[in-house]
Order: structure tokens, then C-alpha cells, then sequence
């Protein structure tokens, strides 16, 4: 939504146009003048829903990659495992986490990231 309203008037903002479809031209004037006036009220709302989601923010992190040379399960043998140690920061209180993955479960990850990062662009 902020990044349609970046691009008003009505003529630059397909989604916003697109769901306006059914009205008359003066009633999408209308909307697209109170968008334009509440702009930046409307993209602080967006920004507080997004971090209202958690309140927790990662502070640091550290990671090592680990080669097994003994395990009881021979599939584990030589395969790579990362160690991700987070410091998150939830209500003013520093939360040591660690994950270990394996590749398959470090390239989900990196997916999901990537994903995530894609829309925050998409907000600012």
C-alpha cells in the first residue's frame, strides 16, 4: 500500500485503480485526494502493524560451520552443519538463540529471508 501511494495521482497506482474499478471517476478522484492528504499518516499505520507482529530484533549474530566426524546415524557422516547463534533483543531483554541447519534447511532459510526482505522494499 505505501508503495502505491508513493506514485499518486490516480494514473500511476494500477492496484489502487484496479480496486477502484467500479466506482465513477469523481469518487476515485475523491479517494485518491484522501490518500494523497493522509499519506504519510497512512504509511506510519502500515510501518506500527508490521512491528506490532513482534517486538523482538536480532542485535548480533555469530556463526560456524561444522564438519561431523562421528555420529550414530552414518548419514550425518560429512555432511555440513552451520551454527547460528542470534542475540535477540524482545521487551528490553538480551535472548541468546541457536540453530543448527544443515544445507537443505540454510538454503530455506535464506529463501524465507530473501522473501521477507522483498516485501519490507515493497513497504518503504
Amino acid at each position: 500500500m505505501a508503495q502505491l501511494l508513493e506514485k499518486l495521482p490516480p494514473g500511476d497506482c494500477p492496484r489502487v485503480q484496479q480496486q477502484l474499478d467500479g466506482l465513477s471517476a469523481a469518487h476515485q478522484e475523491a479517494i485518491f485526494s484522501c490518500l494523497k492528504v493522509r499519506k504519510e499518516e497512512l504509511r506510519w499505520a502500515l510501518i506500527e502493524k508490521t512491528n506490532s507482529v513482534t517486538s523482538a530484533q536480532l542485535q548480533d549474530f555469530d556463526w560456524q560451520l561444522k564438519l561431523p566426524l562421528s555420529s550414530d546415524k552414518i548419514a550425518f557422516l560429512q555432511t555440513p552443519l552451520l551454527n547460528l547463534d542470534l542475540n535477540v533483543k524482545e521487551n528490553g531483554v538480551l535472548k541468546p538463540v541457536t540453530i543448527e541447519m544443515d544445507k537443505e534447511e540454510l538454503q530455506t532459510l535464506i529463501h524465507s529471508l530473501e522473501a521477507a526482505n522483498k516485501v519490507v522494499l515493497q513497504i518503504k
